[in-house]
């Protein structure tokens, strides 16, 4: 039970007679009377309009622009009236005719009679039975298909089905009793309906929705006439009973709140979530219900209470209230006198700074969610009660009140407030509250883990790193930064380890934990990509700390690697790899550690038959600096040999010039030989035993690659004509190879020698003997084959004089292509072939040409066609190479075409004559033009 003695006090509504409307500015205003001279004996409101009915049996309507409408509804009085909020039906109470029997009428207010009134749609005697009582009480459901009547004999009246029709509706008489009923409401929960029923005496609830509308006592007390309401949804459409003690509230199967306001009541109303009770100080009997006008010589006392919130929200003292309506938003207060007083609400603004200058902020809050003020209203007054709590000193409790803010208030506001070191449990309490609805940047987790570490409260900080990930309502990498900053290391490396912040865990394990052990672990549970990056990027570091560890996660991670917490697959026999890394980027890594470094790559290529260049060039080098610093023969022997079979193996794939380079900086001779030899470098070899003065190394190289580069041996000539050692037996072996292959002139081979003191003549006695004797030999041959082209020259200018001056006789018995006996028609040419006709016909290509001589004829002509080209050629060549500025690119211009080329003929011989070469151009000319002719 609330006692409303303790309830504050407000005013919130602004009281205002209703004035009359004037037609100009200078007229004054006077206060509205309602028109006519019966009193009025009920009221309601509605569907925009206030509906009043009188003494006299009249009807009116008050609009908003205060203008009045009557119409005669009864002939003698108005008792009753109830208007619909969701429809224009108007019903009423009344009586045409004296003595006990109410009839009741349904209005329709859009619609019009004849005389322009509304439309009665149905009347019927409101009798309970055929026992003449008093209606007292009248209530309408919002469906149209319920209306109940109370009767001051205790009975209660339902009426079933479409009210405005006597059609389908049926009449029910759900209660019988002794006490007079002072109230009715209409409840409906969900498909079911029920019916309060409130007398004198006693409250009871009947679901009508049910077969013999079963009853529920709720209590053993009742209340007057006009002291009962039915609430809004917002407490629940409760049905209010107010006694003069307390006020009740009811749902339709038990008691609700009870609240102790004392005073006579006369009036009972629920507006917008607030209960109005109009009461007087003199206590009157229960039996005056019937005469609600009652004249009292007390002031009535409206009071306008908010239950919700627990305090008064109006009181005001009238005179002769008749009724108090809601329409239009305000309060209207109908007394006796025809006056109307108008009680309008304050905004909710100007009630919050009300309660807000007497610092009233709990119950501005409450205010506030009561009228559904939005976030940013609210988030403002708990801003206001937080400052107040501050200035008061209660830092506690204004910080819970900032905390409420969180999402509309700038966090910085409430910082700055607490930033002093006394208040670091306030400014730690906002920031969680801050972290928990995820609201928090980057600034204030730093800020909030300051606070942890300044407390040195190491509970409520791994409470914060430890949430669940679901939980985490701050930046992890911020958090990880702040704790590395403050010392804690083991805290920034567990939470880096549980949000997978790779780079995190490892640069502080490595750099300021140094377990550089576990560091390496990590890096073996981490997916592929990031084991790569992060071994390339903390290789070195690890290497030099633990080398061996290191090495074996390196081997793994370039051949088949998986996170050692995740199980190995099975693998088909002969399948590829899927994740490995290229060894040849980690080679860095091994900068210090040659050691490890050969063990890497000696294993890399045991496993990988393709791997990179520069595994092998790398492997080359390590196997050659040690074989250069290696004292012991047997050692330096062995490692001689592994060199030299990386260089031989197939899988060595290095480059040629970088391997060569490695073997000359080690001066790794059997090296450098055999790449000199796998690039076909006969000078490079030769040269090489040059330097070394290995004379016998040097015929032997002339010996066994002179045949692919003949110009090795002009290069021994020239090696041994320069020495002043006595090298005649290498120089006579030189020189019996260039002899038997020709392959110097002997001027050149005598001005080589020429500068060597120890070569004589007796050296090259033997070299000059046997050159003039060929010399000798050829001259011969070309003074035998001069005198054979002579007389065959004169031979043939005969023949040539012969054909011009005397008959060709054609004796020939045999056809020349077919070798078949002659027969006529055959066909003779001078050169002296003979064919049948029809071979020749079959065969020629031309009439005039002879088929055998043709191909040697066309020879003959291409060759002096190509003669008289290359004369003019000749011609055009010299003037461009005199104009051009640039000689050498006009003469690879014509290398490029052909045209300096050697053109040989190859000439098969004539018949009964030997075969001639290279003949004399005019000779054959003169041979091929007139050798041509038919018979």
């Amino acid at each position: 039970m609330a006692a409303y003695l303790q309830w504050r006090r407000f005013v919130f509504f602004d009281k205002e007679l209703l004035k009359e409307p004037v037609s100009a500015p200078p007229v004054p205003e006077r206060e509205f009377r309602c028109p006519g001279d019966a009193a009025f004996s009920v009221c309601t409101s509605g569907r925009g309009s206030l509906v009043l009915g009188d003494i006299e049996g009249n009807i009116w309507f008050l609009t908003r622009t205060l203008q009045f409408s009557s119409f005669q509804a009864y002939k003698l009085r108005v008792t009753h009236l109830f208007q619909l909020k969701q429809h224009s039906i108007l019903v009423s109470v009344g009586e045409d005719e004296p003595g006990i029997n109410p009839l009741v009428k349904v209005w329709n207010l859009e619609k019009r009679d004849g005389s322009g009134n509304p439309l009665c749609t149905r009347i019927f005697s409101a009798i309970p039975g055929n026992k003449p009582t008093e209606v007292s009480c009248l209530i309408v459901h919002e469906n149209l298909n319920h209306m109940a009547f109370g009767f001051t004999d205790g009975s209660v009246v339902l009426k079933k089905g479409d009210i405005t029709r006597d059609r389908h509706s049926k009449t029910d008489v759900i209660a019988e009793g002794t006490y007079p009923i002072t109230g009715l409401g209409f409840q409906q929960s969900g498909k079911q309906t029920h019916l309060f029923v409130v007398t004198t005496e006693n409250v009871k609830s009947y679901n009508v929705s049910v077969k013999d509308f079963p009853a529920m006592e709720l209590d053993n007390h009742g209340c007057s006439l006009h002291c009962s309401a039915l609430c809004d949804p917002s407490q629940d459409n409760q049905l209010i009973v107010a006694g003069d003690d307390c006020v009740y509230l009811y749902q339709p199967d038990e008691r609700g709140p009870c609240f102790a306001f004392e005073g006579q009541k006369q009036i009972v109303h629920w507006y917008r979530g607030y209960l109005i009770i109009v009461s007087k100080d003199k206590k009157s009997s229960k039996t005056d219900f019937v005469s609600g006008n009652g004249q009292s010589s007390e002031k009535q006392i409206l009071t306008i209470y908010d239950l919700d919130n627990k305090f008064i929200a109006y009181t005001a003292a009238f005179d002769d209230i008749v009724d108090v309506l809601a329409e239009w938003g305000s309060l209207y207060v109908l007394s006796s006198d025809r006056k109307i007083s108008i009680l309008q609400e304050k905004d909710t603004q100007t009630k919050l700074e009300m309660l807000f200058k007497k610092n009233l902020f709990v119950m501005a809050i409450n205010l506030a969610k009561s009228q559904h003020l939005d976030n940013d209203g609210l988030a403002e007054i708990f801003r206001q009660y937080g400052d107040h709590l501050y200035v008061k000193g209660d830092h506690d409790g204004a910080i819970q009140q900032y905390i409420r803010t969180i999402g509309k208030l700038e966090p910085s506001y409430v910082i700055r407030k607490f930033l002093d070191a006394q208040r670091i449990h306030n400014l730690t309490a906002y920031l969680q509250a801050l972290h928990r609805q995820s609201l928090a940047n980057e600034d204030h987790t730093t800020l909030l883990l300051n606070c942890y570490t300044k407390l040195k409260d190491s509970s409520k900080l791994e409470e914060f790193i430890k949430t669940s990930e679901s939980e985490v309502h701050f930046d992890i990498e911020t958090a990880i930064k702040v704790l590395r900053q403050a010392g804690y290391f083991n805290h920034a490396v567990y939470l880096a380890d549980k949000h997978s912040h790779h780079e995190w865990y490892l640069k502080i394990q490595l750099e300021d934990i140094k377990n550089y052990q576990q560091a390496l672990h990590y890096i073996g549970k981490l997916p592929f990509d990031q084991a790569e990056r992060n071994m390339k990027k903390y290789g070195k570091t690890l290497m030099h700390h633990v080398p061996n560890e290191t090495t074996e996660l390196l081997k793994i991670l370039c051949t088949d690697y998986r996170p050692s917490n995740e199980p190995l697959p099975e693998r088909e026999p002969g399948s590829r790899y899927e994740n490995k890394a290229n060894s040849e980027e980690f080679i860095p890594i091994f900068a210090n550690n040659s050691r490890e470094l050969k063990l890497f790559l000696e294993h890399m290529i045991q496993v990988q038959d393709n791997s990179p260049q520069g595994v092998y060039d790398t492997l080359l080098e390590l196997r050659l600096q040690d074989w250069a610093h290696e004292e012991n023969v047997k050692a330096k022997k062995q490692l001689q040999e592994d060199a030299m079979s990386l260089l031989k193996s197939g899988l060595f794939k290095t480059v040629f010039d970088k391997a060569l380079v490695l073997c000359q900086m080690h001066n790794f001779k059997d090296g450098v030989l055999y790449l000199y030899e796998q690039g076909r470098l006969y000078q490079q070899i030769m040269h090489y035993h040059m330097q070394s003065n290995e004379y016998a190394k040097v015929i032997e190289t002339c010996e066994r690659y002179g045949e692919q580069e003949a110009c090795l041996w002009e290069q021994a000539l020239g090696y041994f004509a320069r020495k002043e050692e006595d090298c005649k037996e290498y120089i006579m072996s030189v020189l019996r190879h260039i002899d038997r292959n020709n392959l110097m002139p002997p001027l050149l081979v005598v001005q080589t020698l020429a500068h060597n003191s120890t070569a004589t003549l007796s050296v090259i006695k033997d070299y000059l003997v046997n050159k003039l004797q060929q010399e000798s030999d050829h001259i011969a041959e070309d003074e035998r084959r001069i005198k054979q082209y002579r007389e065959e020259t004169k031979k043939i200018r005969e023949e040539i004089d012969d054909l011009e001056t005397s008959a060709k006789t054609f004796q020939k018995s045999k056809c020349s292509m077919c070798n078949s006996p002659l027969e006529l028609p055959s066909v003779h040419f001078l050169c002296g072939h003979s064919f049948h006709q029809h071979c020749f016909e079959s065969y020629a290509e031309h009439d005039t040409e002879c088929p055998t001589c043709m191909p040697e004829n066309h020879k003959v002509m291409d060759m002096i066609r190509s003669q008289e080209q290359k004369q003019d050629l000749h011609d055009k060549f010299q003037h461009q190479l005199k104009c051009a500025k640039d000689g050498f690119s006009v003469i690879a211009d014509y290398f490029g075409r052909g045209v300096f080329n050697k053109l040989t003929l190859i000439t098969d011989p004539f018949p009964g004559r030997a075969a001639t070469a290279n003949i004399d151009a005019g000779l054959q000319r003169d041979l091929l033009m007139h050798s041509k002719g038919t018979a």
